[in-house]
């Protein structure tokens, strides 16, 4: 199995799952009009990876903004890390979010509620975003 990869757009996140590293990265922002469209084979890749993880997996969220579908296919790759952790593999999830954006925090905060991962929670600054 192979580590994907896929480029940002202006409507659409950077996806960096890097198998080696055990490393899984979205990150920008999350307004695709075809949701389905781009989150499918991603939900795919992951339901095959999780057959075959078997060591650590850190997933940094690192979101600007998403809509409410994109928060839908969001929940549906933590339901399938929660997968991954009842198999035993030491699954972590780092949450990133604005200092200025409470909501995005809140968000996230959410998300640990309804499933069985660890949660970081990390402010950035504005000045931190532009790097």
């Amino acid at each position: 199995m192979e580590s994907i990869q896929i480029s940002a757009t202006e409507n659409s996140p950077e996806i960096n799952f890097n198998i080696n590293e055990g490393l899984f990265i979205i990150k920008g922002k999350s307004i695709v009009s075809e949701v389905d469209k781009f989150y499918a084979p991603i939900l795919d890749w992951l339901q095959e990876f999780q057959t075959k993880a078997t060591s650590e997996i850190n997933f940094i969220f690192d979101l600007e903004y998403f809509n409410i579908f994109s928060s839908k296919r969001i929940l549906f790759i933590l339901y399938t890390l929660s997968d991954i952790r009842a198999r035993g593999i030491d699954v972590r999830v780092t949450w990133y979010f604005s200092m200025e954006d409470d909501d995005m925090k809140e968000v996230g905060e959410d998300y640990a509620c309804m499933v069985n991962i660890p949660f970081d929670f990390i402010s950035k600054s504005v000045a931190h975003e532009l790097i």
